[in-house]
């Protein structure tokens, strides 16, 4: 490729005419939307669009002369391989949460100079330290101009996808109920309004789901909650009479998705609004009328929709039983086609999700598939393409022995799973063995930790580090995230990780929550085993309430990677007892070769 015309070389330089043309130094491009989002309509891709960087997650800076991507260990392996040729240097940081960005704007912007960044697409609390850092060092932030749209002519509209309700018997709760306890605690805050602008908090608090983000049954939208009713501001069209009939009896009205900020700025003088500060824009916030009250506090509806309820328990068992018959059989087909057919980490995709799409209540995958041979499986985020992909198997033999990681999960009416497995092809070495078990150590430490109610969560994330920190290894990724209900695959407000404690990370009842430690050698091979568990009440004392997990994911953990020499006997026995679970649970939901390998693979150690 001549770099020098190379696709990410002319879009660059359509974005710096669009600097000079507006007399600023640099852009900041996140990953972002309106709403927040993880997961981004193609109309929000911008730091992909103008970097080639297909991760989730980075931040993008470009001045008149340099371009500098920020991401963590993750991705940096494939934002290597993405930026290469472009101009754009890669700014390794040591969590996505890290904010090295702000001070690369404050330490290479000249002093009198401006910084633009698009309002309506950077958070509030996110903005308020960007203007202070910039600031301090002499540089004005403006944030009135989106500089992506005016470079970027190809940008795809809006999506468009209808929405439609969640409905009983896997929505637990009326609408009705949902909108009163948010009401309740707006009311106990002294609010009398509440904006909502994060999609999976909408999705939830009307029972609708939607297709406008990949993988995330969410839709676009943002909600202005008053006294007795509610502003719901969304697509035209989007929403079908009908629906819209049921919605206006439950006392929400129908406007336009533009019109959000309007709405805001008429608010009375006699409002007091309550605003999350994580979870709204800048653009939006500035849109509030001057004078009127803003309490800011986290989302009612996002500390609710994390605690599921016990009739919402029900139903996500069944769709982890569900996940997991699904696994069963493609991990038969797969283990008897092994070394007799083509098969490459594009085929276990295609067979995988095959599998889960047979099954009741299923409805689209999690995330895409990740599945990494060897040196894949060493880049966490490695998704295999047509154009670039590893072959495991041919129909005379395994193309090497190695480790194969999979990653995967899918949507269900009921339910949202995540599960990650490896296993040997061939035969593995010993120290794929010794890594292999270290992590699995580090999943059982936590699997079976005992803590009080109200933890924060990323106190126990040294757990489940502790047998791979005591052979001087480490992961760069965190050990949990929480997992919506039908919903996103990643949920706040818990986080099992080294993020700073607050008051809303608490562990409570009712959470469901990942436990993922790995090991990553770059070039070779990558470890991780991942189950979802459920927060529930463990016996009580005089200290008060306590919490321990109940493993949800159901899908035996490969034992032949196991080096059992270093495994204890509590730890033996955790295993056992979970492989005997699986297969109580699964034997009556398959058969044939399915439950033949299900009980291969659960056989006691």
């Amino acid at each position: 490729m001549d770099t020098l015309t190379s696709p990410i070389r002319l879009r660059l330089d359509h974005l710096r005419e669009a600097l000079a043309e507006h007399a600023v130094a640099a852009v900041l491009i996140p990953s972002s939307d309106p709403h927040l989002s993880e997961y981004l309509p193609g109309h929000w891709q911008g730091r992909a669009w103008f970097s080639g960087f297909t991760g989730s997650m980075a931040t993008l800076v470009v001045t008149p002369e340099r371009a500098a991507l920020f991401a963590d260990s993750r991705y940096w392996v494939q934002a290597e391989a993405e930026l290469a040729g472009s101009g754009i240097e890669l700014v390794k940081i040591a969590t996505g949460a890290s904010t090295e960005h702000v001070q690369w704007l404050a330490l290479n912007t000249p002093r009198g100079q401006t910084v633009a960044v698009d309002g309506a697409v950077i958070g509030l609390a996110a903005a308020g330290a960007l203007r202070t850092t910039l600031e301090a060092a002499g540089v004005v932030l403006r944030t009135d101009l989106d500089l992506v749209g005016l470079a970027w002519p190809e940008r795809p509209a809006l999506p468009a996808a209808k929405v439609y309700e969640h409905l009983a018997p896997q929505a637990t709760e009326s609408r009705g109920e949902r909108l009163a306890s948010v009401r309740a605690a707006m009311a106990a805050r002294g609010a009398t309004h509440h904006l909502v602008s994060t999609l999976d908090d909408l999705a939830w608090l009307f029972n609708l789901r939607g297709a406008d983000v990949d993988y995330n049954p969410v839709f676009l939208a943002h909600a202005l909650i008053g006294p007795s009713q509610v502003e719901l501001f969304i697509g035209a069209g989007k929403i079908d009479a009908a629906l819209g009939q049921r919605l206006a009896a439950d006392g929400v009205q129908l406007r336009p998705y533009e019109n959000a900020r309007t709405a805001l700025a008429a608010l009375a003088a006699d409002a007091v609004l309550l605003l999350d500060p994580r979870r709204v824009t800048l653009a939006l916030r500035e849109a509030v009328a001057a004078g009127v009250p803003v309490v800011e506090a986290i989302n009612p509806s996002t500390l609710a929709k994390s605690r599921k309820s016990a009739a919402e328990a029900v139903h996500i068992r069944e769709a982890m039983a569900r996940d997991g018959a699904a696994m069963c059989a493609f991990y038969a087909w797969f283990e008897s086609a092994l070394g007799k057919q083509q098969i490459s980490e594009l085929t276990i995709d295609e067979h995988l999700s095959a599998e889960r799409a047979k099954q009741p209540g299923y409805v689209s995958l999690s995330f895409p598939v990740i599945a990494g041979f060897n040196a894949n499986g060493a880049m966490p985020h490695y998704r295999a393409t047509p154009d670039s992909h590893a072959l495991i198997s041919t129909p005379n033999g395994v193309v090497a022995d190695g480790l194969l990681l999979i990653d995967s999960g899918a949507q269900y009416l009921g339910g949202t799973t995540d599960i990650t497995r490896v296993w040997p092809i061939g035969t593995p070495s010993a120290a794929m063995k010794r890594d292999y078990t270290l992590v699995l150590k580090g999943t059982i430490a936590l699997s079976r930790t005992r803590f009080p109610r109200g933890t924060p969560s990323p106190m126990l994330d040294a757990i489940a580090r502790a047998p791979i920190w005591a052979q001087s290894l480490e992961y760069g990724h965190g050990t949990g995230h929480g997992v919506g209900y039908f919903l996103n695959v990643h949920e706040g407000p818990q986080s099992i990780s080294k993020a700073v404690p607050t008051p809303e990370m608490a562990m409570e009842p009712g959470m469901i929550t990942s436990i993922e430690p790995g090991l990553y050698r770059p070039g070779r091979w990558g470890v991780r085993i991942e189950n979802l568990v459920f927060n529930v009440a463990a016996p009580a004392d005089e200290f008060g309430e306590f919490l321990e997990f109940e493993s949800l994911t159901l899908c035996p953990i490969d034992t032949r990677c196991i080096d059992l020499a270093l495994l204890n006997g509590e730890e033996r026995d955790w295993l056992n007892s979970y492989h005997h679970v699986v297969r109580e649970r699964l034997a009556p939901l398959v058969d044939g070769a399915a439950l033949a390998w299900l009980r291969e693979r659960t056989e006691a150690i």
